[in-house]
């Protein structure tokens, strides 16, 4: 029998976290398209950044077939955020530009790229990248870089570079209770020995 869950944050109903997820409004419009495989993950990133988020979507899938509509919102420059050679820096707003419609694939590096693989068009969308990233808060994975971030932590950092000097650091407390959440759940000696840098 399957322990019940709180089906907003899908979370057990003992560890919900709703009331740390908070209402933020941003001029960025975020798009999460998240792969199948991460939905059921404990630490889901991108649904906390959609529920704290006012102007975000969270869509689940591997081929998106409404992406042409997705992308079309009036007012609103669509770009990827994913790495690239020729990525740009994101930089904060300028008083006339218009404002982005901000797409991040979710998933491993892998399933991201099979995300870009099996839509052309998110493929061919302009590039944005983080100039420089804040280290990763994400104690538990292992990052397969430097500069790798959990899906919120990205999130959270390109939204604070374009609407400087605007923070975002309330997105943050749901993933950081999750966290501190699972370290109590697996033991301070386990914890220890297997995420901890010598």
């Amino acid at each position: 029998m399957s322990r019940a869950r709180c089906e907003r944050c899908l979370r057990p109903s003992g560890h919900c976290l709703c009331p740390l997820i908070p209402e933020l409004p941003s001029r960025t419009r975020v798009l999460v398209l998240q792969h199948p495989s991460e939905v059921g993950h404990a630490l889901n990133t991108a649904r906390l950044a959609a529920l704290g988020l006012n102007n975000a979507e969270l869509r689940v899938g591997e081929v998106f077939e409404d992406l042409p509509e997705l992308l079309a919102r009036p007012g609103y420059r669509a770009h990827l955020l994913f790495p690239a050679d020729d990525a740009q820096p994101l930089q904060p707003y300028g008083m006339t530009d218009e404002p982005l419609l901000l797409v991040v694939p979710d998933g491993t590096w892998r399933k991201a790229r099979k995300l870009l693989h099996l839509n052309p068009l998110l493929a061919a969308l302009p590039r944005v990248t983080l100039e420089a990233a804040s280290p990763s808060r994400y104690r538990l994975r292992k990052a397969p870089g430097p500069g790798a971030l959990s899906t919120l932590e990205a999130i959270v950092q390109a939204l604070e570079v374009l609407e400087a000097p605007a923070s975002f650091e309330p997105l943050l407390r749901p993933f950081e209770s999750l966290i501190e959440g699972q370290i109590a759940a697996m033991g301070a000696e386990t914890y220890q020995r297997n995420h901890l840098k010598p």
